[in-house]
């Protein structure tokens, strides 16, 4: 049954919401849907934004405000959320625990790959997690897609790190000096015709890296493989490692749509790793060990 609005209009009541909120994920996804509609709350609550206007979570999220009133009345009994004094609410303590608890029992390596075989499997690519390791990178995995393997790189690898698009997306967020001090005199070492051979040349590459938020090498390194790569950043803006993508140019692709599509999903990849491996000391003791 309906209920009048202020405002004059029908409005739902819960049963109905819920019968048409479900109809309409259905019809798009044929998934039972419950638990979607609480985890896009969970989301939009998470990515910092506020449930003080129920009306416009609805909108944010798709889901109709009064199955959004049920959701919070729900996750809030649970623990999930937890109301803010200001108004709105944050994710609630109990949530946070089952996530921690959840990361303490992976080890950041087995964690990490997870996301390379996410960017895997949406780019078609090679997907690598490096660090930096004096004047290197260090390859730590390599996850490859069902094709035959055309690059040398492989986990173990170490390569100097201004020669890899990943090494200069990690090379981007250190000071000139520090850069300097790991990468020695000029002129600097070459693989390609490419490479940058003197600092200001190097710079002038890293400028266009921060600017785009990811690293691309066209021939950079290998003859007939582009890369793409972003750094995983630390709360403190230090880049902790990198995620990369490789493969044959006929791969990658030329065209820009193509190529922005893999930038996305190499940048998303980046940024979920900068949570998983929060806890920088555990991840670059398991590193280490590697």
């Amino acid at each position: 049954m309906t209920q009048a609005s202020q405002n004059g209009a029908p409005s739902m009541d819960g049963a109905t919401a819920d019968a048409h909120d479900n109809a309409q994920d259905n019809a798009q996804t044929g998934l039972v849907t419950p638990v979607m509609r609480a985890l896009k709350l969970l989301r939009f609550v998470a990515d910092g934004g506020s449930t003080a206007n129920i009306s416009d979570v609805g909108r944010r999220i798709g889901v109709n405000r009064v199955t959004v009133m049920r959701l919070i009345e729900t996750l809030q009994f649970e623990g999930v959320l937890e109301p803010l004094p200001q108004g709105g609410h944050r994710l609630g303590l109990r949530f946070l625990t089952l996530a921690t608890s959840a990361l303490a029992g992976e080890d950041h390596l087995a964690t990490a790959r997870r996301v390379l075989t996410r960017v895997t499997n949406e780019t078609g690519l090679s997907s690598y997690l490096t660090v930096l390791d004096g004047a290197q990178v260090r390859y730590l995995l390599c996850e490859t897609p069902a094709l035959p393997l055309v690059s040398n790189i492989r986990a173990g690898s170490r390569v100097t790190a201004h020669l890899t698009a990943p090494g200069r997306s990690l090379l981007a967020h250190l000071s000139n000096e520090r850069r300097r001090a790991l990468l020695g005199p000029e002129p600097l070492a070459a693989a390609t015709a490419q490479s940058a051979r003197t600092y200001a040349a190097l710079e002038a590459q890293l400028t266009r890296d921060r600017d785009a938020g990811c690293a691309w090498s066209q021939d950079g390194f290998e003859a007939g493989i582009d890369a793409c790569a972003a750094a995983v950043l630390d709360g403190h803006g230090r880049p902790l490692a990198a995620l990369s993508v490789a493969g044959p140019r006929a791969l990658v692709g030329t065209d820009a749509l193509t190529r922005e599509r893999t930038a996305r999903a190499v940048k998303s990849g980046a940024a979920d790793l900068a949570v998983l491996l929060a806890d920088a000391p555990a991840f670059l003791s398991a590193a280490e060990r590697t």
